[in-house]
């Protein structure tokens, strides 16, 4: 068993008005890394000025949690089957709506990785049980009910 950590950190700022709603959602996320991000709840949720727009938010978090989970993955299984991966860039994207309850939730993650291979390239073929092999391997989209979908895009050139 392993155990993960992030430290939430949030304080009223002078002039806030807790009471009634008035207060800014920005805060930070320590990671057990030594990593610490500004985050904040997302402007399409919360309005500005309550929302700080360059924090992280805890949508776009579960979007690059599964995309990272699935290229970590992806490059692992790769390298297995013997292909040398150069780069890996994915423009993931994550659509909230409402559900049939009337609440919301993060109903499709879509990952779009290009990725740029040295020497041997999969085949169409084998590119696609690679990415099936990364999906079922995740342990971020095991842990999900989202849907999650995976349209790898041509290599970008020059880096």
């Amino acid at each position: 068993m392993a155990v993960y950590t992030a430290t939430i950190d949030w304080t009223l700022r002078d002039g806030d008005d807790f009471p009634k709603g008035r207060y800014s959602r920005a805060h930070t996320i320590a990671f057990d890394g030594g990593v610490t991000l500004p985050a904040s709840s997302s402007p399409h949720v919360v309005p500005l000025p309550w929302s700080d727009p360059a924090g992280v938010d805890p949508e776009e978090m579960l979007v690059a949690s599964l995309s990272n989970c699935h290229m970590l993955t992806f490059l692992d299984l790769a390298r297995r089957d013997g292909f040398f991966i150069r780069r890996y860039h994915d423009a993931a994207e994550g659509v909230m709506s409402k559900l049939e309850s009337g609440k919301w939730a993060v109903t499709r993650v879509t990952l779009k990785p290009a990725i740029t291979f040295e020497g041997r390239e999969p085949t169409p073929a084998e590119m696609d049980h690679l990415h099936h092999r990364a999906h079922e391997d995740c342990f971020i989209a095991n842990s999900v009910k989202t849907e999650v979908v995976v349209e790898p895009q041509p290599a970008r050139q020059g880096g």
